[in-house]
């Protein structure tokens, strides 16, 4: 399996590209310049020199948009652009939307509501003939990319799309630490995207890295 990860230089998708590297996915990290990206895929692989079989590489966002699946890890105000600009490649694969419509006020993060409800929707929206997903909202940048962190935690993914669910769901079952947990369509992006600020805010006035896990499941 391939996959790209748009505007994949970011805390976040470092985050994801180290951990499905790790369950021997081969990653693109993309970026709006390219050089920047395989800069950046080169110390990642060099900062883990004990795991031998990280596969990452990094290409100007449209090369991260050849993969099979693509993860979208822009900022959220950008996300929209990026993708219809990549419109065509994107046709008919999996994209999973995993950014957030956050603003920080004082010592809170606050969600906002973005066109048409979420991130994840608006991607689908600009994205019609491709199968959206969304996934990766609630976990912490540093702890992902800490692969000895002894991360735990469960991500919530909802789609339109079985193919994209059983897809997403399946690459997540490849990172360590992580357990898939399908909420639904698409619909329930919005609360998922929003919660976001509630995670983010309670690790601000803790000074922690909590995750989301679900008991009883």
């Amino acid at each position: 399996m391939h996959v790209g990860i748009l505007g994949g230089t970011g805390p976040a998708g470092r985050g994801v590209a180290l951990r499905l590297a790790q369950g021997g996915v081969r990653v693109t990290l993309g970026s709006r310049e390219a050089e920047r990206a395989v800069q950046v895929a080169g110390q990642l692989v060099a900062r883990w020199p004990g795991e031998l079989n990280l596969a990452i590489d990094g290409a100007g966002n449209e090369g991260a948009a050849q993969a099979e699946v693509v993860v979208v890890a822009t900022p959220w105000d950008s996300a929209i652009a990026t993708v219809k600009a990549l419109r065509q490649p994107l046709e008919g694969k999996v994209v999973v939307s995993m950014a957030n419509a956050l603003v920080k006020e004082g010592r809170e993060m606050l969600a906002l509501v973005p066109p048409r409800g979420s991130v994840a929707a608006a991607v689908q929206a600009t994205l019609p003939a491709s199968l959206v997903a969304a996934a990766f909202h609630h976990l912490p940048a540093s702890e992902m990319e800490d692969l000895h962190s002894g991360l735990e935690a469960d991500v919530l993914v909802c789609s339109d799309h079985a193919d994209a669910t059983s897809v997403t769901m399946g690459l997540i079952d490849l990172m360590v630490g992580l357990r898939p947990l399908h909420v639904g369509s698409l619909n329930q992006a919005a609360a998922i995207e929003a919660f976001t600020a509630v995670c983010i805010t309670l690790n601000m006035r803790h000074k922690a890295h909590s995750t989301v896990r679900m008991a009883g499941i």
